[in-house]
């Protein structure tokens, strides 16, 4: 760590020393969505299915004697199980100045400096297929590369260096200080910059020490994106290095999408993503079209995707395709 990180820190920290914080102010907001979707493929018995999610997201802030401002943020979470059980997800706590930065003690798998770069270019579309049973009994793989546990960790954000450009740094410990047989600690840091109108460039990479394999692997993500008038195009990169010598669980995923305005209500949005792991020869595939529509905070939508070699071979079975209509509530 360079010593301006280190100052950054270090005053951020010294604030916090023997202050008051003033009375703030409690929020509220939520969501709600019902959705209908299935999946078809050859042998595929997958029927249709109803499924809602629920969450409501409480937030509380105060300012403090010195200028700093106090948040606290929790999220209760249905998911989209179909059950009436809502439980605890997503937590914080944050400090931030405007000319220190912020400071974010998260819970439940807070961000870390990957993850808090918007998954991939085109979206979570793997998570449709994620664990789908196909023509055999195989499952089909989970490309998803991302990281971040159920731990509390530490994420912090830069105030702006210059025009646009911050930095941000994460460490998650997930019991990094046991033996062999423990979970993965983490440590990050990542490089963003949206100094140009419509543009907007990110690069993060997370040091992971993985003591169930006594290997030291790597996350490394970079994304871009442009707006130009009503088009918006976006790339990124995702890269997983496992840190074993055999490298079977190495993965990249490259993906885009091409997303296009339509009116204030109306959009269409096209997006593509390859996953290339280890030696395999065969890359799994997924490309599909969203196209939404919104009035007030009513989002209805229809998603047609599809996947190819799903299992990273090219067995007819491996290919599935999937839809979904659904509508969703803002509060």
């Amino acid at each position: 760590m360079n010593n301006f990180k280190k100052i950054g820190l270090t005053a951020l920290a010294a604030s916090l020393v023997s202050v008051s914080a003033n009375a703030g102010a409690l929020t509220a907001s939520g969501s709600a969505s019902m959705n209908m979707e299935g999946h078809t493929g050859t042998g595929l018995n997958a029927p249709t299915t109803f499924s809602m999610a629920n969450s409501v997201t409480m937030t509380g802030s105060g300012e403090m004697d010195n200028g700093l401002t106090v948040s606290v943020s929790f999220e209760m979470d249905q998911g989209t199980s179909n059950n009436s059980s809502l439980g605890f997800d997503s937590h914080s706590v944050t400090v931030s100045s405007d000319t220190l930065g912020t400071l974010t003690l998260a819970g439940h798998g807070g961000n870390s400096a990957t993850t808090a770069i918007d998954t991939t270019a085109a979206g979570d579309m793997w998570d449709n297929f994620d664990g789908l049973i196909v023509l055999g009994g195989t499952t089909i793989a989970d490309a998803a590369i991302g990281s971040g546990g159920t731990n509390d960790s530490l994420f912090y954000t830069s105030p702006d260096l210059m025009d646009g450009l911050n930095f941000t740094l994460s460490y998650d410990p997930q019991n990094e200080l046991t033996t062999a047989g423990g979970n993965s600690g983490e440590v990050g840091y990542g490089i963003n910059y949206s100094g140009v109108e419509g543009l907007s460039v990110s690069y993060a990479t997370v040091d992971i020490n993985d003591h169930s394999t006594n290997a030291a692997g790597d996350n490394t993500v970079m994304k871009a994106s442009y707006a130009y008038g009503p088009v918006t195009v976006s790339y990124s990169e995702m890269e997983h290095d496992e840190g074993l010598s055999s490298g079977a669980n190495d993965t990249t995923i490259t993906s885009y999408a091409i997303s296009y305005t339509i009116s204030d209500e109306l959009s269409v949005t096209y997006g593509a993503e390859t996953s290339d792991r280890g030696d395999v020869t065969v890359d799994a595939e997924v490309e599909g079209i969203k196209v939404s529509y919104t009035t007030g905070g009513m989002t209805i939508s229809a998603n047609s995707m599809s996947i190819e070699n799903g299992n990273y071979t090219t067995a007819a079975a491996e290919d599935a395709d999937y839809w979904k209509l659904g509508a969703s509530f803002a509060f």
